[in-house]
């Protein structure tokens, strides 16, 4: 079973940024979920609609949910060379939390700076070793 990465498709930003993390993911661990569809929905079902699209959400495999920064390490971990960054983001929560807040608002802009072409990408498209 994969890790899946939750995220909001009407965002293109969100769609490229979570196209770059399994673009590194090369063990296929992680599985691109956007939070509209049915699974989406399914996976978050302990949150309120609102609070599903509040971030992005990382699911392990058993269940359990990370959101928004506190997701960041967990995630590193699980790509190749991650596991140093992740003891960083895991020791500086606080600060990771507010950068992710920091994109969060300004994804818009960050969205026109990566290109229309970019943020068109469909990451639930690409396959995973764990999906078949």
């Amino acid at each position: 079973m994969a890790w899946s990465v939750l995220y909001d498709e009407d965002c293109g930003f969100r769609r490229w940024g979570v196209d770059r993390l399994l673009r590194l993911d090369r063990r296929r661990e992680l599985e691109a979920v956007p939070i509209q569809r049915a699974e989406g929905a399914d996976l978050l079902s302990s949150m309120t609609a609102d609070d599903r699209l509040e971030s992005w959400h990382v699911r392990s495999p058993g269940g359990r949910i990370w959101s928004g920064g506190e997701a960041m390490p967990v995630i590193l971990r699980l790509l190749p060379a991650g596991k140093g960054p992740a003891r960083v983001a895991a020791r500086f929560p606080h600060t990771v939390d507010r950068l992710y807040r920091f994109v969060a608002r300004n994804r818009s802009m960050l969205g026109r700076l990566v290109g229309v072409k970019a943020c068109a990408v469909d990451p639930s498209a690409r396959g995973s070793g764990a999906r078949t």
